[in-house]
């Protein structure tokens, strides 16, 4: 991260000073092999000898390399950087002439580890100065309690579900319990990530910065495309502006539009993490893409939007048991318990009990559906009234004493970014 913040703060004065093409390409050129080894080398060396093994060739040439251990937020610090050198290549920001300054930028905690993606334009000046006030900090810190108890009473219920359904499914499971793994598993992903930005939101705002919103209410989405205009926003709008856009986007033709889009949704897949099913989950997602923008999107406008909604979701959760599965391999078997009917080995009540099936699920289920809708937009402008704001209070505080209680009790499991 240190060799990361130099290089990039070097490049930027080398850009505006005159060495644009120099100064951008060591920067992309740097970013780049720092984020290649430290991410994909296992995965190229793991599959260079899976290569070389289907051939018949045995060799011990690979037993004395070591396993690289992955760098916590490089996916994440590494895009930021890279979009401060582009940004000052293409002249919509500044060079920063103060490395205190720019490795603030880089280092800021709230949201290192695991996005939102913060670009420098956005931020700059609150860096040099800001404004704290008892208001933006008493915000912040209830959007942090929201983040927190998302992810504490929400987020980790449906991983303890969605994780015993995804170890057993190698097994006899049910067509049934395969469908609730994987909307579990839809659930949780959803409510674990969109907790940590809300909680990198909240901590930045309790020190004066005003970070973009990451998530707006994707499962309501009407198409694919509209899906990820609002899933990890700040990962799609970067891969947008510094990416598709560079290579041209629809400038050049509809071949080379589609091509762009492939390119685009491949990179997409293997920046969340250096294994098949991962590449296999963004080239799944562009390929709707691509089938929309050739004009099924026009097909789909005309639908019911309850059938809208449904053709989305559906492909959103294919997407994430190809995204969830151990191996593309797993995911197989996966999909092919969903689609094709399996009654299991075990009796209903079994399960019951086995996946972690309560009154409690059942309820942190009803919950995940309502909270999935823009619910909480239409509360907070209700409770802003004088006269509901002890509700409010009272509210905010319950739910950290109750995540506070989940964490007593050993609830605990990792943020899923954390890892890419």
């Amino acid at each position: 991260m240190i060799f990361s913040t130099i290089v990039d703060y070097k490049c930027g004065i080398m850009i505006e000073e005159g060495n644009k093409k120099l100064g951008l390409r060591f920067s992309l050129l740097t970013n780049l092999l720092t984020l290649g080894v430290f991410k994909y080398f296992n995965f190229a060396i793991d599959n260079l000898k899976a290569a070389i093994s289907g051939l018949g060739i045995q060799t011990s040439a690979f037993d004395g390399i070591i396993e690289i251990a992955l760098p916590l937020g490089i996916s994440f610090y590494v895009f930021q950087t890279m979009s401060y050198t582009i940004d000052v290549y293409r002249g919509n920001v500044k060079a920063s002439r103060n490395i205190l300054e720019f490795a603030t930028y880089v280092t800021m905690f709230p949201q290192l580890v695991a996005g939102p993606i913060v670009r420098y334009i956005d931020v700059q000046k609150e860096i040099v100065k800001r404004e704290v006030t008892l208001v933006s900090f008493s915000k912040g810190l209830e959007r942090f309690i929201l983040g927190l108890a998302k992810k504490m009473i929400l987020a980790n219920t449906f991983a303890s579900v969605a994780d015993n359904i995804f170890a057993e499914s190698s097994g006899d499971i049910s067509t049934l319990n395969a469908w609730i793994g994987v909307f579990a598993y839809t659930f949780q992903i959803y409510f674990d990530f969109s907790a940590y930005s809300d909680m990198a939101i909240g901590l930045g705002k309790m020190f004066g910065f005003n970070f973009l919103e990451n998530f707006n209410y994707p499962y309501i989405s009407k198409s694919i495309k509209e899906f990820w205009r609002r899933w990890h926003i700040s990962l799609s709008s970067w891969f947008r502006d510094y990416l598709y856009i560079s290579l041209g986007g629809n400038r050049k033709g509809k071949s080379r539009t589609y091509l762009n889009l492939f390119i685009v949704f491949f990179i997409t897949g293997l920046w969340h993490g250096a294994a098949w099913n991962f590449v296999i989950w963004g080239l799944f997602h562009g390929l709707f893409i691509v089938i929309e923008r050739v004009g099924f999107d026009k097909v789909l406008e005309k639908l019911w939007a309850p059938i809208q909604h449904i053709y989305t979701l559906l492909i959103v959760l294919i997407g994430w048991v190809l995204f969830r599965a151990e191996d593309l391999n797993h995911a197989l078997i996966y999909l092919k318990t969903m689609f094709v009917y399996n009654e299991g080995s075990y009796a209903l009540n079994d399960y019951l009990s086995y996946f972690n099936y309560n009154n409690e699920t059942i309820i942190i289920f009803g919950l995940g559906i309502i909270f999935s809708f823009p619910i909480y937009p239409y509360l907070e402008k209700k409770l802003t009234n004088p006269t509901f704001l002890p509700f409010r209070y009272l509210l905010v505080i319950s739910l950290l004493f109750i995540s506070i209680l989940y964490i007593a009790a050993g609830s605990y499991n990792p943020f899923i970014y954390f890892r890419f």
